[in-house]
């Protein structure tokens, strides 16, 4: 944002500090009015024709400004993804102690990555793995909603589940 002297446009449309419209005005009689009135000349729009420039205090408008994305930071939530791995072999007690997990995490807002990691000749049945990773987001279908279907990676099958909003 240019401030003051940093500004190049020789005409200026010019607003004073109350929001009035002082029309178009010089670089150097704008850069006046504002020193008089002891506040600094901003330039709010320097694409427009003449380029728009606004009498204001910049230090109190750059303060307001760093609030207000202060509050909008706080505001937002961030979503991680937590991996839960799985094998094509699983056995029931390994796989309800994963899917406990992993509900968990759903519960707190988190995205779950369900990964399934082919060892040997196991990934010449890939259709066994496909149906752990089915099973699994079916089982997890009342707190979650699948994000992407379960898909290969080299060794690997994923399967992505984002939580579902409560509204």
């Amino acid at each position: 944002m240019y401030v003051n002297e940093g500004i190049r446009a020789r005409e200026l449309r010019l607003i004073d500090h109350l929001g009035e419209q002082l029309g178009v005005k010089t670089r150097n009689e704008a850069l006046e009015i504002a020193a008089r009135a002891n506040l600094d000349l901003v330039l709010v729009a320097p694409q427009a024709k003449p380029p728009v420039a606004r009498i204001m205090d910049y230090g109190k408008f750059k303060f307001e400004q760093q609030k207000k994305d202060r509050e909008i930071r706080k505001n937002q939530k961030v979503i991680s993804v937590k991996e839960v791995r799985l094998s094509p072999s699983i056995d029931e007690h390994d796989f309800q102690t994963k899917l406990r997990n992993a509900i968990k995490f759903l519960e707190k807002g988190d995205k779950v990555k369900a990964s399934l990691r082919f060892k040997g000749r196991a990934i010449t049945h890939k259709d066994i793995g496909q149906r752990v990773l089915d099973r699994f987001a079916e089982a997890c279908a009342e707190v979650s909603t699948v994000e992407s279907k379960p898909k290969m990676e080299g060794r690997s099958m994923f399967l992505v589940l984002a939580p579902k909003n409560e509204k």
